[in-house]
């Protein structure tokens, strides 16, 4: 039987939200997008409804177009502003879908993490006063959206998602891009540590599909979404990238300690890589139960690629010009593990 669905997206023109909105128009859902109009294209298929959540105006304007079965929120990471937000369209929606983040969990990333691991302390009302992005802040922001979601309704009513890192066509962050860059690029390409280290990405599409047929089924509760820990590796991520952009390259894999020893910065230079034990060590057996399926790592970044080389362009993001290491730091770097006897392995197509 098919499902016809009303879905509310706030945001909707980026990248999680653009893939829900894209997807859910596919399954034949009505899709509303809430936005302010500034960044991102509104997908085919999709109504359109131009505000600023932050404005009580704008959001009674918004609840006065519903009612809608679901909303979906992933932008929200200011308490205040997902509190506003629930309690304006609470009387139009019957389920309030929040996308937070594994960044919410305390632990995060120095240890493995489960949906029982503690929180950072989140405050339902809390404002830092700021909106640009802030990478200590983001995770007690969102515990704090969470910390609303859950006071202001009832548990049946809120299903709230937590991915790892998302990649796939439209990222902005620039993780993946970066990489496929530099790589394509060819010769030697620094890569950080051990090439046997399991990571745990998530394809924005696998995330959308999830989190679509849980509201379709109307489910609720709190769910890691990643693949399964200890599947991929890291040089199975640049090996794909060779294969991808038919590169010339060799990985020469650098011990990380001495990486971090000559001022490499973890996350940002050295894009997804990071040295805590949790980094990639999230339990998702209870999305994977719930019906979470994750494709294959070389499908992600195949289809990446495929998209930028057929003229795909995410929007503009500060997040994206943090990642990368420069051309000569690199150089610096690969010479000097060679003179330090720092290399780890080589790996070629």
């Amino acid at each position: 039987m098919i499902v016809i669905m009303k879905l509310l997206v706030l945001g909707g023109t980026w990248f999680v939200g653009r893939v829900v909105a894209e997807q859910a128009v596919a399954r034949g859902w009505d899709v509303t997008i809430f936005n302010r109009g500034r960044s991102g294209h509104a997908p085919t298929g999709a109504a359109e409804i131009h505000g600023d959540r932050e404005n009580v105006v704008d959001l009674k304007r918004l609840a006065a177009s519903g009612p809608w079965d679901a909303v979906v929120d992933v932008p929200g990471s200011v308490p205040t502003v997902v509190r506003d937000s629930v309690r304006a369209l609470q009387p139009v929606v019957e389920r309030y879908v929040f996308v937070s983040t594994v960044s919410a969990y305390r632990a995060w990333p120095h240890e493995p993490v489960s949906e029982e691991s503690m929180l950072h302390p989140g405050d339902p009302d809390w404002d830092p006063g700021f909106r640009h992005w802030d990478a200590v802040a983001y995770g007690p922001l969102k515990a704090g959206c969470e910390a609303a979601i859950r006071r202001d309704l009832p548990e049946e009513q809120s299903l709230i998602l937590r991915p790892g890192v998302v990649l796939g066509p439209y990222e902005y962050v620039g993780r993946m891009r970066w990489w496929l860059g530099r790589v394509r690029q060819g010769g030697g390409v620094l890569a950080p540590g051990d090439p046997g280290r399991t990571i745990q990405p998530v394809d924005v599409r696998d995330v959308g599909r999830f989190l679509l047929d849980m509201t379709e089924s109307r489910q609720s509760g709190v769910y890691n979404v990643a693949p399964p820990a200890g599947g991929a590796t890291f040089a199975d991520l640049l090996h794909h990238c060779i294969v991808a952009t038919r590169a010339d390259a060799e990985i020469v894999w650098v011990d990380e300690d001495w990486l971090i020893e000559h001022g490499v910065r973890q996350w940002t230079e050295m894009p997804l890589w990071r040295k805590g034990a949790g980094t990639w060590a999230m339990d998702t057996r209870r999305a994977r139960a719930a019906g979470l399926r994750c494709r294959q790592l070389r499908d992600t970044v195949a289809d990446t690629w495929s998209w930028l080389s057929q003229g795909g362009e995410p929007v503009a993001h500060e997040r994206d010009a943090e990642h990368g290491i420069t051309v000569h730091k690199e150089r610096e770097l690969l010479a000097g593990a060679v003179r330090d006897g720092a290399i780890v392995a080589r790996t070629c197509p």
